[in-house]
C-alpha cells in the first residue's frame, strides 16, 4: 500500500472517530447552556417592556421551549444529523445561514493570524536559539515576555488610538467600506487594509507563544546526542540547525498551533469587539446576552468540528516532518 492510500484511510478513520466526539460535545453544550436561568422568550418578554404567562407560553410552544430539555436534545440531534441547525429567535433567520455568513470574517481573521504568528513565531524563536546569550536572544525574549502579557484589549485600542486616529493609516473599525461600492480587486484592497489591524492585535500573543516555544524547541534539540554526531562528522552548524533540527523543533510548535485553533475563536471575540469585525466571535458574544442557544450551539458545533478537522490537519504535516512517525 503506498503513502497516499495510507494516508486516505488514515484520515476517513480518523473522520468517522470524530464524529462521537462532536456528539459528545453537543450534548455536553446543550446541558450546560441550559443550567443558566432564562431562556430566549424571557429575553424577547424583557425587550417587550410585558408581556402575560399566556404569551409567553404560546411562544415557548412555539419555539418548543416547552418540552423536557432531554426532549428538546433528542429534536434537536435529530435536525443535526439532517445539517438544520434551527432557527435564530434573536436575527430572524436560519441559524446555518447565519453562520455561514459570519464564518467567513472569521476564518479570514484566524488564517492570517496563524500565517503571521506561526511564521515569524518560528523566524525570532530560530534566530534567538542561533543567538543565545547575544543582544538578538535578549531582545526577542524581551519582547515575547511584553507582549505575551499584554492584554489583547489594551494593544486592540492603542492600535486604533496610534495608527488609525493619530497616523490615519488605518480604519478603525469593520471588515469593509460598504458605502464606498468596490468590486473585485478593489474590494480584495480594502479587505485586507481593514483586515492589518485586528490581524495584528491578535497574532502578538500568539507570536510570542510560538517565539519562545521555537527556542526551546531549538535548544533542546541542540543538546540531544545525533547533534552531537552530527557535529563530529564535521558538517557545519548552518546544516546541522537547517537539516536535522529545525524538523524536529517544528513538531511541538505545529501541535500548539492545532490546539489553539479553537482558542482563536475565543480570543477574536475581544478582538472582534474591539474593531467590530462581523465574526462569530462577536455574533457568539451577542447570542449568549440574547439566550439565543440555537445560534449558541451551531456556533460551538462548527467550532468543535473545526478543532478536530484541524488536529487531523496536523498529525499529516507530523508524517511529513518527521519520517519516523507511520501514518496507517
Amino acid at each position: 500500500m503506498n503513502r497516499t492510500s495510507k494516508i486516505l484511510r488514515y484520515v476517513s478513520r480518523r473522520l468517522l472517530q470524530g464524529i462521537p466526539i462532536i456528539l459528545a460535545i453537543i450534548v455536553l453544550n446543550f446541558f450546560l447552556l441550559n443550567l443558566a436561568e432564562g431562556d430566549a422568550v424571557d429575553v424577547l418578554a424583557g425587550e417587550a417592556g410585558s408581556a402575560t404567562p399566556e404569551y409567553m407560553d404560546q411562544l415557548r410552544a412555539k419555539f418548543g421551549l416547552d418540552k423536557p430539555l432531554p426532549v428538546q436534545l433528542l429534536v434537536y440531534l435529530k435536525n443535526v444529523v439532517t445539517l438544520d441547525l434551527g432557527y435564530s429567535f434573536r436575527h430572524d433567520m436560519p441559524v446555518s445561514k447565519l453562520i455561514v455568513d459570519r464564518f467567513w470574517p472569521t476564518l479570514l481573521l484566524m488564517v492570517s493570524t496563524i500565517i503571521l504568528a506561526v511564521g515569524f513565531g518560528i523566524l525570532l524563536g530560530l534566530l534567538a536559539a542561533v543567538s543565545l546569550n547575544t543582544w538578538k536572544d535578549a531582545i526577542i525574549t524581551v519582547f515575547a515576555l511584553i507582549t505575551y502579557a499584554t492584554p489583547l484589549f489594551w494593544v486592540g485600542l492603542m492600535m486604533i488610538v496610534v495608527f488609525s486616529l493619530n497616523f490615519g493609516w488605518f480604519p478603525t473599525s469593520g471588515m469593509e467600506n460598504i458605502a464606498a461600492f468596490h468590486e473585485g480587486f478593489d474590494r480584495v484592497k480594502d479587505i485586507a487594509h481593514h483586515l492589518v489591524l485586528p490581524t495584528i492585535t491578535l497574532s502578538l500573543f500568539y507570536l510570542a507563544l510560538y517565539t519562545r516555544m521555537m527556542r526551546a524547541s531549538m535548544l533542546e534539540q541542540y543538546g540531544l546526542d545525533y547533534v552531537v554526531t552530527a557535529r563530529a562528522k564535521g558538517l557545519t552548524e548552518r546544516r546541522i540547525t537547517f537539516v536535522h533540527v529545525l524538523r524536529n523543533a517544528l513538531l511541538p510548535v505545529v501541535t500548539m498551533a492545532g490546539v489553539q485553533v479553537g482558542a482563536l475563536i475565543g480570543g477574536s471575540v475581544i478582538v472582534e469587539s474591539v474593531f467590530a469585525w462581523p465574526g462569530l466571535g462577536m455574533l457568539a458574544f451577542e447570542s449568549l446576552f440574547a439566550r439565543d442557544l440555537n445560534l449558541l450551539l451551531g456556533i460551538f458545533l462548527l467550532s468543535s468540528a473545526l478543532v478536530v478537522a484541524v488536529n487531523l490537519i496536523v498529525d499529516v504535516i507530523y508524517s511529513f516532518l518527521d519520517p519516523r512517525i507511520e501514518i496507517g
